[in-house]
């Protein structure tokens, strides 16, 4: 640990500019939906396989608790460069594995071009717009989860 990390906050991965822009992604996604969206960021993943620590942190923001079980979940390791998306079994069976790999071939070709932001709008946006067609939006729906980002350690 370095001498000066106390001086950097978790939150300094992204401007507040950026952070903005993601709330906002996700909150234009979830307009529309019942479904949940979610981006949890932290340094380092501490398991081997990032979808594991993305299934334990689902559990843990209780993400498996929506009425429809249609949360998605982005989680992002920075330091070690790792990432999974999970969605929760109401959405997973209506778009399949091969959604989940497509969005995160187009996350991880953005995030080479150093277009971090971007590269997570455009999977808010796209699952936001699976959400849509698979969970409309219904008078009754109520924002289940808190949209903020979370930062772990």
């Amino acid at each position: 640990m370095s001498v000066f990390s106390f001086l950097f906050s978790k939150k300094a991965w992204f401007s507040e500019e950026d952070q903005q822009r993601i709330l906002e992604a996700i909150r234009h996604a979830e307009k529309r939906t019942s479904g949940e969206i979610r981006i949890f960021i932290e340094s380092r993943c501490s398991y081997l396989d990032p979808v594991h620590r993305a299934m334990e942190l689902f559990h843990e923001l209780e993400m498996d608790q929506t009425s429809n079980r249609n949360g998605v979940l982005l989680y992002l390791a920075m330091k070690d460069r790792q990432m999974a998306i999970y969605g929760d079994v109401g959405i997973h069976e209506k778009v399949g594995s091969s959604f989940w790999n497509r969005e995160i071939k187009a996350i991880l070709a953005a995030f080479k071009q150093h277009q971090f932001v971007d590269g997570i709008i455009q999977m808010i946006t796209d699952t936001g717009a699976a959400l849509i067609t698979h969970f409309p939006y219904e008078r009754d729906d109520k924002n289940e989860l808190s949209d903020e980002i979370v930062f772990g350690k």
